[in-house]
């Protein structure tokens, strides 16, 4: 059985599901106003992982992550451009989908945008403020949080030690610097929507109640994101599902962060690298082989040598499938599991049932890649090859399930490169070292992992 950390309980326990072999899951997705930044892809990556490897597992997964196309910092951004609010979230959602595809992230099966739902939301507001749970002021509908039973159980925090910590709020006419907007009045010139309250727009933590309750229905099985989500959007969400005596999500799982000198990685501090800077100077697969080296849960300090060396590891693990690649039928691995090791698969499971132990996960891909080229070098027959071979499927058949693909990029070869390798093998034929070594020096200046072989000299990324 599956056992994740579950937020709202504070502790590991049974992944239990609504429906048997079926997984409804609720992830948070970006709001589009720019870039996505390494924080975003970290995420994204991680709920990419567990997927995966709940359908490895057997389980039909429902994975619905919605797209935020209106808000303040869209509204900026498009005033600061003179562009539409709607052009800005066009273009940015499609650079996060561009992004994605680069990570090798699985489509959600649903991307629902908030201003699809908006009726839904003044509905759903509607209701609040009918139970008196709501209540106006000047500039629109806050939720009395008082009112709801058990504010803070979520981020494991009572209301009274919520409010004690509390900023001094910006408005005065709120019952409580907890209460949190439900509708926001438009100014001038902002997109705006007809509501029973006036114009305006819903509150950003309105949207994934109403989203995920109509695509997955009442006590659907996990709600994630980010940790910073859990307070306070993850916990207003359950809130205004709680005052409507709606069930809400059964678990709560939650991924750390990307840190930079120990603190969060965040538009809002100016301390972000996109995932264009970092995917124009590193393997996208670099990036997936860092978060699934470090728990999901942990902060995850990304760093030009952390990317070095995961640049490295990958070299490693690409420069063992070329060598065993022709012994393996690539089109059959993953629907032949019953020609994996099974030792190694039940460790495997082992681990990953263990709240997605990835990196002990991890562990074990280099430990058998370890053994497998062992045994090659010393194989001295086809049966003794096999064995290796054998070995090395369990190594490819894990990376496969947890979305980190292999392959040969000797076969990326361009014509440059392709000169560079004829100069150097015939510098080493004339015995010119000097000169194989400065055509080295430049071959790694352009990204490639150089080997000399007896057959000449070997390029890869």
């Amino acid at each position: 059985m599956i056992n994740l950390f579950d937020t709202a309980q504070n502790k590991i326990v049974p992944f239990e599901t609504r429906k048997p072999n079926e997984v409804s899951m609720y992830i948070c997705g970006p709001t589009v106003y720019g870039p996505p930044h390494l924080g975003h892809g970290r995420f994204a990556l991680s709920f990419d992982i567990l997927r995966r490897y709940l359908e490895y597992s057997g389980f039909k997964v429902i994975h619905v992550s919605n797209i935020t196309d209106i808000d303040d910092k869209i509204i900026q951004r498009a005033n600061q451009e003179n562009k539409l609010t709607s052009e800005i979230a066009s273009f940015f959602e499609a650079k996060w989908f561009e992004d994605m595809e680069k990570l090798n992230v699985l489509r959600p099966t649903f991307n629902p945008h908030a201003t699809e739902y908006i009726d839904s939301m003044i509905d759903l507001i509607n209701q609040l403020f009918n139970l008196d749970i709501a209540y106006a002021i000047d500039d629109g509908i806050y939720l009395e949080v008082a009112k709801v039973k058990n504010y803070g159980s979520l981020s494991n925090q009572d209301l009274e030690s919520l409010k004690s910590g509390a900023r001094v709020d910006v408005n005065p006419y709120k019952r409580s610097p907890m209460d949190f907007t439900l509708w926001k009045h438009s100014k001038p010139g902002e997109p705006a929507w007809s509501s029973p309250f006036g114009m305006g727009r819903p509150g950003w933590h309105t949207e994934c109640v109403v989203m995920s309750l109509q695509l997955l229905g009442e006590g659907f099985d996990l709600h994630g994101g980010a940790q910073d989500l859990i307070f306070p959007h993850h916990e207003n969400e359950l809130a205004q599902a709680k005052a409507l005596s709606k069930r809400f999500a059964n678990h709560w799982v939650h991924c750390g962060w990307v840190t930079v000198a120990g603190e969060k990685m965040s538009k809002s501090l100016d301390n972000y690298t996109t995932l264009d800077e970092l995917l124009s100077a590193h393997d996208a697969r670099s990036f997936r082989l860092l978060v699934l080296q470090s728990h999901y849960r942990s902060p995850l300090e990304i760093t030009k040598e952390t990317l070095k060396t995961a640049d490295v590891a990958v070299a490693r693990l690409d420069s063992a499938f070329r060598r065993f690649k022709d012994s393996i039928d690539l089109d059959t691995l993953e629907s032949d599991m019953g020609n994996i090791r099974q030792d190694y698969l039940k460790e495997f499971q082992t681990a990953m049932n263990n709240d997605l132990d990835t990196p002990r996960a991890m562990s074990l891909v280099f430990e058998i890649v370890t053994r497998s080229n062992a045994l090659a070098d010393i194989a001295n027959d086809v049966h003794k090859m096999k064995l290796a071979t054998d070995e090395f499927k369990a190594a490819l058949f894990i990376c496969k399930v947890l979305g980190l693909d292999l392959k040969d990029t000797s076969n990326d070869l361009d014509q440059n490169t392709m000169n560079l390798i004829a100069k150097r093998d015939a510098a080493r034929i004339s015995k010119d070292f000097k000169l194989a070594d400065q055509i080295r020096d430049e071959l790694s200046e352009l990204g490639w992992v150089v080997e000399d072989t007896s057959s000449g000299t070997r390029v890869h990324k």
